[in-house]
């Protein structure tokens, strides 16, 4: 269950382009360092991590209102066959995190 809420909590978007896949998912407050990108199952595309709250408080500061999600957060993407696991890329710019996956030459004809 706490796998389907982290996963629900992390929007993405995956686009087609001739050559490669793009996953571009949103990633506020959360440094590039602190993401993990990594290929299980040999075709499915994992991206995790963790955002955690500020452990500063102050005496006398409280929270009157939480509502950004904090915890763990995951999402997974079952890759195309045509997906080439060894050009993989992840670049964090912004909040943004894009992974684009290159796609496979596609077989000569015969």
């Amino acid at each position: 269950m706490r796998d389907a809420k982290a996963m629900a909590a992390t929007p993405a978007d995956v686009i087609e382009h001739p050559n490669a896949y793009a996953f571009v998912v949103d990633m506020p407050g959360i440094k590039g360092d602190e993401i993990k990108v990594q290929v299980e199952n040999e075709n499915v595309l994992v991206v995790s991590g963790e955002r955690k709250r500020e452990s500063k408080e102050n005496e006398g500061v409280k929270y009157v209102r939480m509502e950004r999600r904090m915890g763990k957060f995951m999402r997974k993407f079952q890759l195309p066959e045509n997906a080439d696991l060894e050009k993989i890329s992840a670049v964090c710019h912004d909040g943004v995190l894009k992974v684009t996956v290159q796609k496979l030459p596609p077989p000569e004809p015969k």
